[in-house]
């Protein structure tokens, strides 16, 4: 039997704003899975995207030099149009290599069209409507104010009780909704 896949803890804009999400990975894509593993942790720049929508975007490039091991990676649960709090990894060909983080309304796409990526990552905590309060503030903060940092990686189990605290310690603050 397989070890369970690992939690992922998604820090962006770090520092006294920062927002934090907890995320879990696809058995789906365990290509881009493993892929994606192998990376973290992983830091990075948060930026809006250009074509696509509602979504947060990580360049990876075009140089087959640094992106090959993308551009060998199969069709994993691919989709062009991602729900709020997924998070695709497009392997490369016709646009370049990059993530994609939808946090709203998404159509991925490029100035050459319509892209599919492997979606290989969900953030937890959405709502019924499927949104995450925290991640729309994230994506229209990115939209008005420019890039952020983001660091992605494997959360420990104190991380994970640590990050449930804290939503738990701001529901209490931000009291019952009407």
């Amino acid at each position: 039997m397989s070890q369970p896949l690992p939690r992922i803890l998604i820090t962006a804009n770090p520092g006294p704003t920062q927002r934090q999400f907890l995320g879990t990975l696809s058995t789906d894509a365990p290509k881009t899975v493993e892929l994606f593993l192998s990376l973290l942790p992983y830091t990075q720049k948060l930026i809006h995207v250009r074509w696509s929508g509602e979504a947060l975007w990580i360049p990876l490039g075009s140089d087959p030099k640094t992106t090959s091991k993308f551009l060998a990676l199969p069709h994993e649960n691919n989709t062009s149009h991602p729900a709020p709090g997924h998070f695709l990894l497009y392997p490369g060909g016709v646009s370049e290599t990059e993530f994609l983080w939808a946090y709203g309304g998404c159509s991925f796409s490029s100035k050459m069209g319509q892209l599919a990526g492997n979606h290989f990552l969900s953030v937890d905590g959405m709502n019924e409507q499927g949104v995450s309060e925290d991640l729309r503030a994230l994506g229209v903060g990115v939209l008005w104010e420019g890039n952020v940092g983001v660091r992605f990686e494997i959360a420990s189990g104190e991380m994970i009780e640590k990050y449930r605290e804290e939503r738990r310690t701001k529901r209490r603050e931000d009291g019952p909704r009407l």
